[in-house]
């Protein structure tokens, strides 16, 4: 099919406003190639550090340099279910490139923290800057400049996006992304969003809470609803960075150890040893940055990638914004309903065709560029196939070509709705991103008095005091990335769920973020210029009516803009957020981090 003309012209602005960074870019990158890993230049004490500690037949490979030599940047934890897996990644990743003729070595290790584990708490307000500090972590791990293809191992919400932005810097060594995969199902989603609701209602106690929590998290790997994790796994087939779908395999099974194994091959065959050179600074370029965002809509993906894309894109000199993302969300159908946009999880829509079928109908309709370099290959066909296992091994076979639950997974030209599951709001309070695929269509739209809060216990204590049973719009301010960081605020959905279950009409505006599991209540979020950069939101006041128009893309105060603009801009004291729990390490990233619109980045 022809390219969709919105996609092109959507991609040929893109490729405009990227030109000179793109181009200084390429030249870096051509430069690092030609240079080659520095295996062939070190001294004899510089390369005997390197591989000391490697077997003896390792070492001898290594020392010759004529075969490929895999660096392994691993985010494993144990703590992170979606991380718990890649313990033995390692071993298998080895295993296979010995039997390949190459050598891998794990280069390095980067943080990963859970979000889950710190929703509601200070440890928050370091989760967007552990993107910057994964990569800069990945960074070092590869200025070893030992390695001739990277395997990277991560899931989870900031993780990925960090080590793309570090593939992306080192962008002359082939980069191939192995995911551990989801859990199996435990407690449907949205059983445990009602026990939530019943316990902030006070109806039940921490004790039924904590059963439905341990019954939802029950096991190794991603969390089972669409959240940051599971849209990160979207986004690495879309963009190329998988093989072909390996995103939603359950770890432990012996499909998930072959995709493994294969990762490993596949990194060797594509380093500049082999016959086939595909570098990270050839995938990642502005076709698929397209494809990405496509793919966000089209799955009803996560709003904090909205920030991501933008910092992944910058690192590899591709200049993308939410203005992109809107014209995008215009023409590119919701072919999705994965919890907490609809009631099945990862593993159900996986069942019911998954990633391939879904590729393959974008690509039907125009919507994607299928002429992009992928690790698997030229063209994003490929990722229209899927993996098993034969009598002979891995094998990919032609996918599905038809929905096998239309009311998990619909075609591209009967949808379940025809715009994308994002939008982006502006009016006199700035710019805004909403995630509407997750909000039913009678609360696009709420106009209400403004209720003005400066943390969430401020909030929680309101609702515990019966003081927001009411129409209102909660205004959250000095939650952006110079003032604390920029906080997940998904421990506000349970209160504000309630509330809205209640019959009354609510919605939120903050310059913080909201999980990938939220949704249920129209949340116009990463709202910017941030109340500590003396943003509009800063001068809203208790009492302003304020209107929140997802249909037509508005997010407006409705006060006469001659009084709104002379009111002057309220200060906080936010000290409380400046230490304890780590935070006093990260000043330096408070003090010098970009907007949201720029993507909350320090590195880039």
């Amino acid at each position: 099919m022809p390219l969709n003309d919105t996609v092109h012209q959507v991609t040929a602005g893109i490729r405009s406003r990227s030109r000179t960074a793109r181009t200084a870019y390429l030249e870096r990158m051509a430069r690092a190639a030609d240079a080659g890993p520095a295996r062939a230049h070190l001294s004899c004490g510089n390369l005997a550090h390197a591989f000391a500690a490697s077997p003896d037949a390792d070492k001898t490979r290594q020392a010759e340099g004529s075969a490929g030599n895999i660096g392994i940047v691993t985010a494993y934890n144990d703590m992170l279910s979606a991380h718990q897996p890649f313990e033995g990644f390692p071993a298998l990743i080895r295993e296979e490139a010995r039997q390949a003729g190459g050598t891998a070595q794990v280069a390095g290790g980067v943080p990963a923290m859970c979000d889950g584990v710190t929703q509601g708490q200070p440890g928050m307000e370091l989760s967007l800057f552990s993107r910057d500090v994964i990569a800069l972590a990945a960074g070092v791990a590869l200025s070893h400049n030992c390695f001739d293809a990277a395997v990277f191992l991560g899931v989870c919400d900031k993780i990925v996006p960090g080590l793309v932005i570090a593939a992306a810097t080192f962008g002359h060594v082939p980069a191939i992304f192995a995911p551990a995969g989801p859990m199996t199902s435990g407690l449907p989603n949205d059983e445990k969003a009602a026990v939530r609701q019943r316990f902030a209602r006070g109806e039940i106690g921490r004790d039924e809470l904590m059963a439905a929590e341990m019954a939802s998290y029950h096991g190794p790997g991603t969390c089972t609803f669409y959240g940051t994790a599971n849209s990160n796994q979207m986004l690495m087939e879309f963009m190329g960075l998988h093989l072909p779908g390996a995103s939603f395999v359950n770890p432990g099974t012996p499909l998930r150890e072959a995709l493994t194994r294969a990762a490993a091959r596949r990194a060797l065959e594509i380093t500049a040893k082999g016959n086939s050179y595909t570098p990270a600074s050839a995938v990642l370029d502005e076709r698929a940055f397209v494809n990405g965002m496509v793919g966000l809509h089209a799955t009803g993906g996560s709003t904090n990638l909205t920030l991501h894309l933008i910092a992944m894109a910058r690192a590899a000199g591709v200049l993308i914004d939410w203005g992109d993302m809107a014209q995008l969300s215009a023409v590119t159908p919701l072919m999705a309903r994965v919890y907490p946009n609809g009631l099945a999880d990862v593993n159900h829509f996986h069942a019911a065709g998954g990633l391939g079928f879904m590729i393959g109908e974008l690509l039907q309709a125009g919507l994607l560029h299928g002429d992009v370099r992928t690790v698997a290959g030229d063209g994003l066909a490929r990722y229209t196939e899927e993996p098993v296992l034969g009598d002979d091994g891995l094998v990919w076979r032609e996918g599905t070509r038809a929905s096998l639950n239309e009311r998990i997974l619909r075609p591209a030209a009967d949808p379940f709705q025809r715009t994308g599951g994002l939008s982006v709001l502006a009016g006199n309070l700035g710019q805004a991103v909403i995630k509407t695929s997750a909000v039913k269509p009678e609360h696009h739209v709420v106009e209400a008095p403004a209720r003005v809060f400066h943390n969430q216990e401020e909030i929680k204590t309101a609702f515990r005091d019966g003081a927001l049973e009411r129409d209102f719009v909660c205004v959250l301010r000095f939650q952006g990335p110079q003032a604390n960081g920029m906080p997940e605020l998904h421990a506000l959905t349970p209160v504000l769920g309630s509330l809205q279950d209640q019959g009354f009409r609510v919605a939120l505006v903050t310059d913080g973020r909201m999980s990938g599991a939220s949704g249920k209540v129209p949340a116009a979020i990463h709202v910017t210029p941030e109340a500590a950069a003396g943003g509009a939101i800063a001068r809203v006041r208790d009492g302003d009516v304020l209107r929140l128009d997802a249909a037509a893309g508005r997010l407006d105060v409705l006060v006469d803009p001659a009084e709104f603009a002379a009111r002057t801009p309220v200060q906080a004291d936010l000290s409380a957020n400046a230490s304890g729990i780590g935070r006093e390490l990260f000043a330096a990233f408070r003090n010098n981090v970009g907007p949201a619109e720029t993507g909350a980045a320090v590195v880039v």
